[in-house]
């Protein structure tokens, strides 16, 4: 899909971060956005900063505060979606939320907020999305956002890798099944490294039901991975990658050549049956 400007683009996980960036981007290209959160605050921040980031007049922008994991309000956002904006061009799969720790200290809980978001969050939006732009018969990208965690399970995030195996996963079969009805949809999965985002305070938004008590490993992973955002990218940067992406029509998109090496040692490795290094 070439043509951004004039198309209408659904993002979810828009108050901050990448999916804020991402709402500024598509805004630039001339898009009309439906922004999507649970962050009423911030959500409506990212709203306005994505207005004032249109080409010429006013970008128009749509908000509705929703919870990804939740089916029935990603369905009353599609309801809305269509019938107030009447199609979805680029729908951005991008809510997403983090929790550190070993595999063995992790409850039940931990891994129902972590799947509920990061892999229900994007079934949800395929199911309530895709179905709807197929029969739109026209050019169309759902990008989700997964991780490098999706490709390289690391030490002290096994429970958030264990979800984005599993997006990256669902954004492959989505891309296949698309190619082999011969629809108008291409996919992207997005594997973004350290970025300079607010996943470290996901536990603002986390539902009281679903509160695990923090462990040693827990605090040690967050510390771990929040050195690693300080030096990360922008987020912007992702955005670029993002568009660029749509345009290319390219399904995976690492923000770091040098995953690709380490993708391809991990492949070498699994093939002789040994561990990979997790570096």
């Amino acid at each position: 899909m070439r043509e951004l400007s004039g198309k209408i683009a659904v993002v979810t996980g828009a108050a901050s971060g990448i999916g804020r960036a991402l709402a500024l981007r598509f805004a630039a290209e001339g898009m009309t956005l439906m922004l999507a959160d649970v962050d009423p605050g911030d959500l409506a921040r990212t709203a306005a900063l994505a207005q004032d980031a249109g080409p010429g007049a006013k970008a128009r922008v749509l908000t509705q505060v929703t919870d990804v994991s939740d089916a029935t309000a990603v369905r009353h956002l599609a309801n809305r979606c269509f019938g107030e904006l009447g199609a979805v061009h680029v729908l951005c799969n991008n809510a997403g939320v983090f929790q550190g720790g070993h595999m063995w200290t992790r409850e039940e809980e931990d891994f129902a907020w972590l799947l509920g978001v990061n892999l229900w969050g994007v079934l949800h939006g395929i199911h309530e999305f895709v179905p709807r732009m197929i029969e739109q018969d026209t050019e169309g990208h759902i990008v989700n956002t997964v991780s490098v965690a999706g490709l390289f399970a690391t030490p002290g995030a096994g429970a958030y890798a264990v979800t984005k195996y599993a997006a990256l996963a669902a954004s492959q079969a989505l891309a296949q099944d698309l190619a082999t009805a011969g629809a108008k949809l291409r996919v992207t999965a997005l594997c973004p490294g350290a970025v300079r985002t607010r996943i470290l305070d996901s536990d603002r938004v986390r539902p009281a039901g679903l509160v695990s008590p923090p462990t040693q490993d827990e605090v040690a992973a967050r510390e771990s991975v929040g050195r690693a955002a300080e030096r990360g990218i922008e987020p912007s940067e992702v955005a670029g990658l993002v568009v660029t992406a749509i345009r290319e029509e390219r399904f995976l998109v690492l923000t770091d050549p040098k995953y690709a090496e380490r993708l391809r040692r991990q492949t070498e490795t699994l093939l002789t049956g040994d561990l990979p290094s997790y570096q």
